[in-house]
């Protein structure tokens, strides 16, 4: 009896002992956990604040930009009018006010003249215009000896460095009573002689509700001129009245001055500074601005961002451990396995979310707004994927640029995620090379090259790029291993029953897919597409669909379905005939499926050329030599365009300007110096818009292959040309360059206003 009740002891403190060992185990593993997921919320957390520090320092930055590029733009838009008007001195005020009047950023403007330009107004001639406080404008002349403007930074240094230049900011006591910063840029006369300062001057009220105007804000911002300078800060008492080095002087921690001192080289970064108190806090800093030089960080104290997780970790310490104590060794059990189990079903659904997310992110970089371009009428497209899985590896894309249409289609390799971020980047590198180049061939070896050197994966993409020249319909593509596109001729003026259309399937050569070769050499071709004719563009998941069988849906049964697809069948609520030729296709292949799963990307794309003709409202022509003195005659010949149409003083300055850029380029680029030629002008009008058709017969040169002038540089930073260009992108609504008959053709198109249609 003493034996047994022995060994039911032992086993019941064995049982106790297990029990409470679990228990310990139990905790330190919760106490483990609890640690890792409050450092992994640590970690997220500042992550999260250092996202949120960018972002607003990039919000910001752009928002400043956009104010003061709205200053820059307009002062570089008057400054062409005054010098236009060089002439007539009394009507700088006039000038000045409604530039004034028309900039509700700016306070006052002005123009100092250099010494006695106009001899008649004395040394000293500065019309000045300024906002006074009731909305009303006071326009004087305010050069004298006791204000020698002549001797001053802002006219010096502009006269010196003969470029527009901000200055810095400044209280002007005198004026505006509030912070100010000046934009200047010289003007010049005729022959390009520096004859004045044109200045701006721009109220700066709004900088600290751009910067700080959120009081629930977290982060604090600060905003350093370029000298370190506080333009704004959480308190207004620093306000241009503290230096940045000032400040951070009479700090322990030295990283203050190190971040003042990159803020004022212009770089960007993060350090983490302690004040005097030893508190801990955050800082990420960027340039704001070249032109100004302005830099801005945002500042977030470590006790703000973490203040919530700390108090949380410790309210979960407390629960935990009187969890503890009250469930003891079975809720410990259950709690682990629950545990598990939402892990398993969180992974789950955080693989499914990313999946729904990239196939939203794919999706997108598809066109699908349809129409694309409702006011053509040269032009129809339509066109979709739909992938096998979640997400796929086929694209398609199309955008029209210099009234051209780019477009493509692809198939990526492989299925799922990895061909899903390939085909991305294809996507991404057809937007990027042909937004500069026009050549297919070029685009296709470019994108191969990028391809190829990043290809360690072994992937492959079939692709088809062509560049249709929408006024002459003359199509120029390149083939890397895609099928070949179909050439849909439809019959015109009859669509009754029996009349198919003309179905053909384009001649190309295959090349290789890219990826593949590195060094390969592509071979372009060419074609003229006639109006009302269909280019079907496809993947093979249109000719490989597969039924329960096994059989493919294959290139005979697609001709067949081309061939009967009629505009006249489509519904009203159809957005295009084209739409409609989709469908049928889409059905078609449905039918022939059947209850078969889809193996692979299906794509199509449908683009119709249909190059209208309007009857002919004006045509004029004129032919120029080669010499720029003949400019007057061009001038005078569109003046003569633009009254017959209706323009008023405004619009035919506008065109003017942008078909003498035009011209004058011909000239200068097309017929080396010494070579003499024509340079031939057509004006044509329809009831829809005005072109002008300029052709000459010298070397090859296409102004549209050119980029614009960067406008953000200054003069001296700038290259040399590009301006004229970027004049005629701004002012016609199209230009466009081809290469015909040995001639260079240049059209440039403006859409007529409702009032002259």
């Amino acid at each position: 009896m003493e034996k047994k009740s022995f060994l039911l002891n032992s086993l019941n403190s064995l049982r106790r002992s297990r029990g409470f060992l679990i228990l310990l185990v139990a905790a330190a593993l919760l106490v483990v956990t609890l640690s890792v997921l409050y450092y992994f919320a640590y970690e997220g957390i500042q992550m999260e604040a250092k996202h949120r520090a960018e972002g607003e320092l990039r919000e910001t930055s752009l928002r400043i930009k956009n104010i003061m590029s709205v200053v820059e733009v307009a002062e570089d838009n008057i400054a062409w009018a005054v010098e236009s008007d060089l002439a007539d001195p009394d009507g700088l005020h006039q000038l000045l006010e409604k530039f004034v009047k028309n900039n509700d950023n700016i306070i006052g403007a002005g123009i100092g003249f250099v010494a006695d330009y106009y001899p008649s107004k004395g040394r000293w001639f500065e019309p000045y215009v300024v906002k006074l406080g009731d909305g009303s404008f006071s326009c004087k002349q305010i050069g004298s000896a006791s204000h020698d403007y002549l001797k001053m930074d802002w006219f010096v240094n502009t006269v010196a460095i003969d470029s527009a230049k901000w200055s810095e900011p400044y209280f002007d006591e005198s004026g505006a009573k509030t912070l100010v910063a000046t934009y200047t840029r010289p003007i010049h006369d005729a022959s390009g002689r520096i004859v004045a300062v044109l200045g701006a001057d721009v109220s700066l009220d709004w900088l600290s509700h751009v910067i700080n105007g959120d009081a629930g804000n977290p982060l604090q911002n600060v905003l350093l001129s370029r000298t370190g300078q506080i333009l704004a800060c959480p308190v207004e008492s620093l306000v241009m009245r503290k230096n940045a080095y000032e400040v951070s002087r009479n700090m322990s921690d030295t990283m203050a001055s190190e971040m003042n001192r990159r803020m004022l080289a212009g770089e960007s970064g993060q350090i983490t500074v302690r004040n005097n108190d030893g508190e801990k806090t955050y800082a990420y800093f960027a340039p704001v601005d070249e032109q100004t030089g302005w830099s801005m960080a945002v500042i977030c104290k470590d006790k703000d961002i973490y203040r919530g997780l700390r108090s949380l970790g410790f309210g979960l310490l407390l629960l935990v451990l009187f969890g503890l104590g009250i469930l003891g060794f079975i809720m410990w059990r259950a709690a682990k396995q629950l545990f598990r189990m939402q892990k398993i079903h969180s992974e789950k659904e955080r693989i499914s979310s990313e999946l729904r997310i990239a196939s939203g992110i794919q999706q997108s970089m598809i066109p699908k707004i349809y129409p694309p371009y409702p006011d053509r009428d040269d032009v129809e497209i339509y066109g979709a994927l739909e992938p096998a899985k979640e997400v796929g590896g086929d694209l398609y894309d199309f955008y029209i640029r210099d009234e051209k249409l780019f477009f493509c289609i692809g198939d990526v390799s492989g299925k799922g995620v990895p061909a899903s971020l390939v085909m991305a980047v294809t996507r991404s590198q057809f937007r990027t090379v042909s937004a500069h180049e026009s050549n297919a061939v070029r685009i296709v070896e470019v994108m191969n090259e990028s391809l190829s050197n990043m290809n360690e994966t072994s992937m492959f993409v079939t692709l088809f790029i062509g560049v249709l020249d929408l006024p002459t319909g003359r199509l120029r593509y390149c083939n890397a291993g895609h099928d070949a596109p179909l050439l849909i001729k439809h019959p015109v003026g009859d669509s009754g029953e029996g009349v198919l259309n003309q179905v053909s399937k384009l001649d190309v050569v295959s090349n290789i897919a890219i990826g593949i070769v590195n060094s390969f050499q592509f071979e372009g071709q060419e074609t003229m597409i006639s109006p009302h004719t269909t280019i079907f563009l496809y993947t093979d998941g249109l000719t490989e669909a597969e039924n329960a069988s096994h059989q493919q849906f294959g290139y005979e049964r697609i001709i067949e379905v081309a061939e009967t697809m009629k505009e006249g069948k489509r519904d009203a609520s159809e957005r295009s005939g084209l739409e409609h030729f989709l469908k049928d296709m889409n059905v078609a292949v449905r039918r022939f499926v059947g209850a078969a799963d889809q193996s692979d990307d299906l794509t199509m794309l449908f683009i119709e050329y249909k190059k209208e003709q309007r009857p002919v409202r004006l045509k004029r022509s004129i032919t120029l030599p080669n010499d720029i003195q003949t400019i007057p005659q061009l001038n005078k010949f569109v003046e003569r365009v633009a009254e017959e149409l209706g323009y008023d003083m405004s619009e035919t300055m506008n065109l003017n300007l942008a078909i003498e850029e035009a011209v004058v380029n011909v000239m200068n680029y097309a017929y080396p110096t010494g070579t003499e030629g024509e340079v031939h002008v057509d004006a044509e009008a329809n009831d829809l818009r005005l072109k002008f058709v300029i052709t000459d017969k010298g070397i090859p040169f296409d102004p549209t292959a050119k980029e614009d002038a960067d406008t953000s540089l200054s003069a001296e930073d700038r290259p040399i040309g590009g301006l004229g260009i970027y004049l005629v992108r701004q002012l016609m609504d199209s230009m466009n360059y081809e290469r015909v008959n040995g001639c260079n053709v240049l059209t440039l198109r403006k859409k007529l206003s409702a009032a002259l249609q």
